[in-house]
């Protein structure tokens, strides 16, 4: 099927609302368009330039970690949470309580994801491996009574205060598992001729349209995108996340779902996903650039006066790359040192402008190494 003749689907009265039940996608698809085609050789090109700068930097999986922090923190404010980057980053204890439960989603989020590509050696992407993942997204959080790690099995809708209001209303639930099927299927058909980026933006579009479980489908179908990529080997490392594009184009994002939905327009949520492929891959090359000239500055320059404490203040370092936020105690526990060590270490590290204190505290200090967690802010 040409990609230009695409009918998205059906909508079916129910008893007192409309669902719209999406079409199977597990078949071929041809892909005429010169534009989608340009966009796709570029965003090919990139993502592959990408993931061969990844697998040179030393160490790089310090820095894969800042990345998963940021894609959680961008995620999870797409779905209203308000924790930051730098709030997510904290311990919790340094959360104001009323913020907590958002801090706690930002950090299921990366428990999940960490989990779901460790699973990718033991498990192929299937919807059991969602459903893990799915269970892992919403434990003790808001949506933890909503059937966590299983398909609905009710109704559910998007926007609006009920069925009545509501902006989407998904397929009924008795459609589910037959949809998710046609999806696993689709995203390990290996006899399709479909491209990668363009079988995983259909498939993110099919997942949000199916919204499978009763909470938590945003974010679990934005996690599906890196799964993918790294399930296909496409990325050696997990060092591409969509989220922070999607957050900032937010009104498009849910525009061009909608009008694949509702005008058979899947072409151009193609066009919109591969345009955020190839910016989010742009950047990620510029941040890693960025990091590699900071570390560079940092470790030849500055620590390199240190002295003898060279050692502890490199394991230091990396562990920075890793958690850029900490406090004195956390320190002296991950350099195995006392109290007191410590905190004449992060005074050598203030003192070289690696490390500023935060807080104005004299007591419960907290320590940023700004410099660095700007690279991700940006």
């Amino acid at each position: 099927m040409d990609i230009y003749d695409y009918k998205s689907g059906t909508f079916k009265k129910q008893y007192g609302y409309i669902s719209f039940s999406p079409e199977p996608i597990n078949h071929s698809w041809l892909l005429s368009d010169k534009k989608v085609n340009h966009l796709l050789s570029e965003a090919d090109r990139k993502l592959g330039e990408l993931n061969a700068f990844s697998q040179l930097i030393p160490d790089v999986d310090f820095f894969i970690k800042m990345h998963i922090i940021k894609e959680a923190t961008k995620s999870s404010m797409i779905e209203g949470t308000q924790t930051n980057m730098e709030d997510a980053i904290q311990n919790a204890e340094y959360i104001n309580p009323e913020n907590r439960d958002d801090w706690q989603e930002v950090h299921n989020y990366i428990d999940a994801m960490n989990y779901s590509i460790k699973q990718l050696d033991k498990l192929p992407l299937s919807n059991r491996l969602l459903k893990q993942t799915h269970k892992k997204l919403l434990q003790g959080v808001r949506g933890k009574n909503k059937l966590p790690g299983e398909f609905r099995n009710s109704q559910n809708w998007i926007g609006g205060a009920s069925l009545k209001d509501a902006i989407y209303i998904p397929p009924h639930h008795d459609e589910v598992p037959e949809l998710m099927s046609d999806l696993e299927k689709f995203l390990n058909n290996e006899e399709l001729q479909v491209p990668p980026l363009i079988q995983i933006g259909i498939a993110h579009y099919q997942f949000e349209t199916i919204h499978p479980f009763l909470d938590g489908n945003g974010r679990l179908g934005r996690l599906l995108i890196t799964l993918y990529l790294v399930s296909n080997k496409i990325l050696n490392r997990p060092a591409l996340y969509l989220s922070d594009f999607f957050e900032r184009n937010r009104s498009l994002y849910y525009d061009n779902l909608t009008g694949a939905r509702t005008k058979n327009n899947l072409m151009q949520w193609l066009n919109f996903f591969l345009v955020g492929v190839l910016e989010t891959a742009e950047n990620s090359i510029q941040t890693f650039n960025a990091i590699i000239k900071l570390r560079k500055q940092i470790e030849e320059k500055q620590i390199i006066t240190l002295g003898k404490r060279i050692p502890l203040a490199m394991k230091l370092m990396n562990y920075l790359y890793t958690k850029p936020i900490v406090d004195t105690a956390e320190v002296a526990k991950v350099l195995d040192v006392n109290n007191s060590t410590a905190h004449r270490l992060i005074q050598d590290f203030e003192r070289l402008k690696i490390l500023k204190e935060k807080t104005g505290f004299k007591r419960n200090r907290i320590f940023i190494f700004e410099r660095y967690l700007s690279l991700f802010e940006k």
